[in-house]
């Protein structure tokens, strides 16, 4: 049985819209940097310091955070955004973090390899090796949970297609924050909410795209998901922003999963931008999706 569902969210409050005009204003008074090392430099600086009371572990392929009321043998398995070329523990660990909380689960955030130095496939082999990992080390696959944001909310959805295809067991569900599903671009909100973004703009997601892809097709499913065949997929989340250009990706991969039977919930949050949930200490917004995400994660899971 197939379900799609497009869930509602908490309306915006006075004191919600305050919250967000400021981070609005905080967001505008700094420019992109297009030059791709000082982007990341910019990126990580953007990331505040991962809570004291969370252990963080060096693990190969990334590290192991696990929060004080971690439970049972569920894991999560992250994977950070940043269009594959941005993106680290430095600016996503502190996020992370706090979803490892509400999940009440260790997380494997994943240092995979970033583009141009290291272009498609090599993310994507990362990330199945990541979770290959961790079957290795004994876990079932029902106590696996997969999740990320932007182009590493799409390498979640890709990870899933190639494990399926591989003829590996599937994780018990997965969650994925403003999703890069589509890397040609296609959706109607690239152009609809191109001035209402303030976050993603046309000139760095060509240059992202690019820079991971070379001369690889860009619908390939395994790049972009929305394109593939999307029978027998676990259970997934998704979170987007109403003003983000992605909101597209989120909506049409929605739609896909219920057409190939599967079971999907689309939450559209008001007003909200880009993977808003980077933002949780300013934004009161960006503490109830994380806490919806984490405890749907943790209700997913088997055995955990």
């Amino acid at each position: 049985m197939s379900t799609s569902v497009h869930f509602t969210v908490p309306a915006m409050s006075d004191h919600d819209h305050q919250e967000l005009d400021a981070l609005l204003a905080a967001l505008a008074a700094d420019e992109w940097p297009m030059d791709i090392g000082r982007a990341r430099l910019f990126y990580d600086a953007w990331g505040m310091p991962i809570a004291d009371d969370i252990a963080v572990q060096q693990r190969d392929g990334g590290h192991l955070l696990t929060p004080p009321n971690a439970e049972g043998r569920l894991t999560a398995l992250y994977l950070h955004g940043g269009g594959y070329v941005y993106g680290s523990l430095r600016s996503h660990g502190h996020m992370v973090a706090e979803i490892a909380r509400v999940a009440r689960c260790r997380t494997f955030f994943v240092d995979y390899r970033r583009a141009p130095e290291h272009p498609y496939p090599a993310a994507l082999d990362d990330a199945v090796a990541a979770y290959r990992s961790l079957l290795d080390d004994g876990l079932t696959a029902g106590q696996i949970v997969l999740a990320g944001d932007s182009a590493g909310g799409g390498l979640v959805l890709a990870t899933l297609l190639r494990l399926r295809d591989a003829g590996i067991a599937l994780p018990a569900a997965a969650a994925c924050v403003s999703p890069w599903t589509d890397l040609t671009g296609s959706g109607e909100s690239y152009r609809t909410l191109e001035h209402e973004d303030p976050m993603l703009d046309k000139p760095v997601v060509d240059l992202v795209t690019s820079s991971y892809l070379g001369d690889t097709d860009r619908t390939d499913p395994y790049v972009s998901p929305l394109f593939g065949d999307l029978a027998g997929l676990p259970p997934v989340l998704l979170q987007v922003g109403s003003r983000e250009i992605l909101l597209s990706d989120a909506e049409r991969f929605a739609a896909g999963l219920r057409r190939a039977g599967g079971t999907g919930v689309l939450e559209v949050w008001p007003g909200m931008v880009h993977v808003w949930h980077l933002h949780h200490a300013r934004l009161g917004k960006a503490r109830e999706a994380v806490n919806r995400l984490g405890g749907w994660l943790r209700a997913q899971a088997v055995g955990a």
